[in-house]
C-alpha cells in the first residue's frame, strides 16, 4: 500500500492471448530461481473482439456483491518479508532508515542485501486463529491479506518462483499460512481475500515492455495458484499506477485482459477498481485510501482503507495509535455513505499482531454488539431519506434509520434532522438505555430530543422508524429500443435494433455492441420511457467513455457530446411514480475505451443501474 501520489446474465468473454500458451516461469536471478513451469489455465479462451460486453452485472444489486454490500466491515493485513525488518534498516555507514512495506525502495537496499534478509524471515508465531479471533471479535466479516507486495514476495508456496516463504525464508517448510489462514477464516464465517502488487520490484522482466509479457505470463499464474488453491471471496490488486524505480507499464488494456481473465476462473469473484487504472468503470468498486469520501461514490461501489497508526507494514516505532472511538466513527462514517471500511493491522516480524491493534478492534467490537448497534453498519447504507447532520452520521436500513450521534446535546437540547424528501418518523428509541425521546416536526425536518444522557463515548444510536411514503410495485418492463449503427454519428440505418434490458455496458478496448459493429466507431440510441417506482426529485447518472447525451420527456438533462475519457454526469429530474416519462439517450465511441452505463438514485432509492422491470421500449 501507500500510493506514492497523493445481471450476473452477460458472462465476459476472453481469456487473454497471453495465457492461451503454457505459461512457463522464466528464469529469475539469484534468490529467486524458477521452480516447475507453472501449468496453462484449465480453460479455454472464450471468443473476444466484436460482439462482446464485460459487464457482467449491476454490482450495486447483484447477488454476486451482496455480501460485500451487507458486511461493511473487513480486516486488511500487511504482510511479508519487509515486515521482516519491522520499519528500520541499517546503512553500512551506520545510519538508519525508516519505512515499512516500501522500505526496500524507500531505503534502496540493494537486492543481494534486501534477499539476504528474507532469507531469516521466520514469522512461527503466526496464528491464523488468533489473527481471525481478533477480526470476528471486532465485528469484521472479512479479511484481506497481502499475498505479494511490491517486492513481489509472495505468501504462499507458489510453483511459479523461489521468491516466496516457503523457499526463500526460515520458516517451517510444512506450514502454508494462507491455507491456515483459510480454515481458520471459513470455520469462523468469514470470507478470505487476497491482495496482490501488480508492480514487481523484484522480477527482472517487469520493467521492460519488450519482456513484460514474461511477467504477466507469471502474474497470471499465481493469481490462478491463489484462486484454485484458496478460492478467495476477493482480489484486492495494487500497484497500477504509472511510476519509476522500476518502471511501471501497465496499462488500461493489461487491465481488461487480466479482469476477464479472472472472471473466467471465478465468476463470483469480487475485484476492486485498481485491477485497471483505478477508473470508475473498473472492477466492482473504489478504493479510497486514508479517506472517507464525503457522499456515496457516483457510478460504483467503494471501500476505504485505512491504518491503525502511520504505516501499513508493522513499524517497531510507530506507537501513533488510532483511538477506537475515532475508528467507531469512521465506520460509522463510512455505512452512512454505503461504503466499506477495511482496516489494517501488520504482523512483526515473528507474525504476531500487535497488542494495541487487538486492544482497539476488541473495542470496535465491543461497541458494535452492545444494543444492537452494530445495526447502523451491518447491511446498513446511505441515510438518503434525510441530510447528513453535523453532529453524526444517520445511515438507513428499511424503515429504520440509525441516527450515530457523536455530538450528544444539553440536557434538553435536540438534535435537527433535514429530510430529503416527504418521509414520517413514527418512533424513536435510544439503543442500550430506556429514556425517552421525542421527536418533533420543525421547519424542514424534526427535532429529535432525548431525555436523557449519551450512551457511550464513541457514538450513541437512536434508532428512528421513519416511513418513506408510497411505493409501487415493480413494474413489468423489458427494457429500452435499441439501434446501433456502425458508425460514431447516429447516422444511416441501424445495423442493429432489438430491446435491450439496461443500459450497462463496459465495450472495453475489445469489445462492441454486436458481431457486425466494430469495437471503435460506432454509436448507440436508446428510445422508451422509464416509470420510478417513488414520485421523488432522483439523480440520473451515466459513466461514459466517449460522448453521452440523454433527454427525458423531451428535455436534453445530461449532455456531453464532446468526446472524452470516462466521465461520470448527473442531472437532476422530477418524475412520478405511476407515470412513464419518455426517456431517450445517445451514445457515440470514437476509440479506445468504450462504457455507457445508466444509473438513477433518489432519497428512497438507493443508487443502482435502472433496471429493466421499469424501462419499456413504447
Amino acid at each position: 500500500m501507500h500510493t506514492p501520489r497523493p445481471r450476473t446474465t452477460r458472462r465476459v468473454a476472453a481469456l487473454p492471448l497471453l495465457v492461451a500458451a503454457a505459461l512457463a516461469a522464466a528464469a529469475l536471478p539469484a534468490g529467486a530461481a524458477a521452480t516447475p513451469a507453472a501449468a496453462a489455465p484449465a480453460a479455454a479462451p472464450p471468443a473476444s473482439g466484436s460482439g462482446t460486453d464485460h459487464a457482467v452485472d449491476d454490482p450495486f444489486t447483484s447477488e454476486r456483491t451482496s455480501w460485500f454490500r451487507q458486511d461493511r466491515f473487513g480486516m486488511f493485513i500487511h504482510f511479508g518479508a519487509y515486515s521482516n525488518l519491522e520499519g528500520e534498516y541499517t546503512r553500512p555507514d551506520g545510519t538508519v532508515c525508516r519505512d515499512a512495506e516500501w522500505i526496500k525502495r524507500q531505503c534502496n537496499i540493494p537486492d543481494e542485501e534486501y534477499e539476504k534478509q528474507a532469507a531469516t524471515f521466520n514469522p512461527a508465531d503466526f496464528d491464523a486463529e488468533a489473527v481471525v479471533g481478533a477480526a470476528k471479535d471486532a465485528g469484521m466479516r472479512y479479511i484481506v491479506i497481502t499475498s505479494k507486495h511490491h517486492d513481489g514476495y509472495a505468501m504462499w508456496p507458489t510453483k511459479v518462483n523461489s521468491w516466496n516463504l516457503r523457499d526463500h525464508s526460515a520458516f517451517d517448510k510444512r506450514r502454508d499460512i494462507m491455507a491456515e489462514l483459510k480454515k481458520a477464516a471459513k470455520k469462523a464465517g468469514i470470507k478470505l481475500g487476497f491482495y496482490y502488487s501488480i508492480w514487481d520490484w523484484h522480477d527482472p522482466d517487469f520493467a521492460d515492455p519488450a519482456t513484460f509479457p514474461q511477467y504477466e505470463k507469471r502474474m497470471y499464474a499465481q493469481l490462478k495458484e491463489l484462486v484454485d488453491n484458496y478460492d478467495p471471496a476477493l482480489l484486492w490488486f495494487d500497484g497500477e499506477w504509472a511510476t519509476d524505480r522500476p518502471h511501471n507499464p501497465w496499462t488500461a488494456q493489461d487491465g481488461e485482459r487480466l479482469e476477464t481473465y479472472l472472471r473466467g476462473l471465478d465468476p463470483d469473484l469480487v475485484v476492486n477498481n485498481r485491477v485497471g487504472k483505478r477508473r470508475v468503470t473498473d472492477g466492482d468498486y473504489g478504493t479510497p485510501e486514508q479517506e472517507i469520501p464525503g457522499a456515496p461514490v457516483d457510478g460504483q461501489l467503494w471501500e476505504s482503507c485505512m491504518t491503525l497508526n502511520g504505516h501499513w507494514g508493522y513499524a517497531r516505532y510507530d506507537e501513533n495509535w488510532k483511538s477506537s472511538a475515532s475508528l467507531v466513527r469512521n465506520l460509522l462514517s463510512t455505512a452512512s455513505r454505503s461504503g466499506n471500511y477495511l482496516l489494517n493491522v501488520g504482523p512483526d516480524a515473528r507474525g504476531r499482531v500487535p497488542e494495541p491493534s487487538v486492544q482497539r478492534l476488541g473495542e470496535m467490537g465491543d461497541w458494535l454488539r452492545t444494543a444492537g448497534q452494530g445495526n447502523a453498519v451491518y447491511g446498513a447504507g446511505f441515510g438518503g431519506l434525510v441530510e447528513q447532520p453535523d453532529w453524526g452520521f444517520v445511515s438507513r436500513k428499511g424503515d429504520k434509520l440509525y441516527a450515530a450521534v457523536t455530538t450528544w446535546p444539553a440536557a434538553g437540547g435536540s438534535l435537527h434532522l433535514k429530510a430529503r424528501t416527504d418521509i414520517e418518523v413514527t418512533g424513536a428509541r435510544v439503543l442500550g438505555s430506556d429514556q425517552q425521546v421525542t421527536v418533533t416536526e420543525a421547519g424542514d425536518g424534526y427535532d429529535l430530543t432525548p431525555a436523557g444522557s449519551a450512551t457511550n463515548d464513541a457514538a450513541t444510536v437512536i434508532e428512528l422508524t421513519a416511513d418513506p411514503g408510497p411505493t409501487a410495485a415493480p413494474g413489468g418492463g423489458t427494457g429500452l429500443k435499441q439501434e446501433v449503427y456502425d458508425n460514431p454519428a447516429l447516422t444511416g440505418t441501424p445495423k442493429v435494433t432489438r430491446t435491450d434490458a439496461d443500459i450497462n455496458h463496459s465495450w472495453k478496448y475489445t469489445g462492441s455492441p454486436a458481431k457486425n459493429i466494430p469495437a471503435d466507431g460506432f454509436s448507440v440510441r436508446w428510445t422508451g420511457s422509464v416509470e420510478p417506482r417513488r414520485s421523488e426529485t432522483y439523480t440520473l447518472t451515466t459513466v461514459s467513455d466517449d460522448n453521452v447525451r440523454v433527454w427525458l420527456d423531451g428535455k436534453l438533462v445530461i449532455d456531453n457530446w464532446t468526446p472524452h475519457n470516462t466521465s461520470v454526469d448527473k442531472a437532476q429530474v422530477d418524475l412520478e411514480a405511476g407515470t412513464r416519462h419518455s426517456l431517450k439517450v445517445e451514445y457515440a465511441e470514437q476509440t479506445g475505451d468504450a462504457h455507457m452505463k445508466l444509473l438513477w438514485s433518489s432519497p428512497g432509492q438507493d443508487q443502482q443501474i435502472i433496471p429493466q422491470q421499469q424501462l419499456y421500449p413504447n
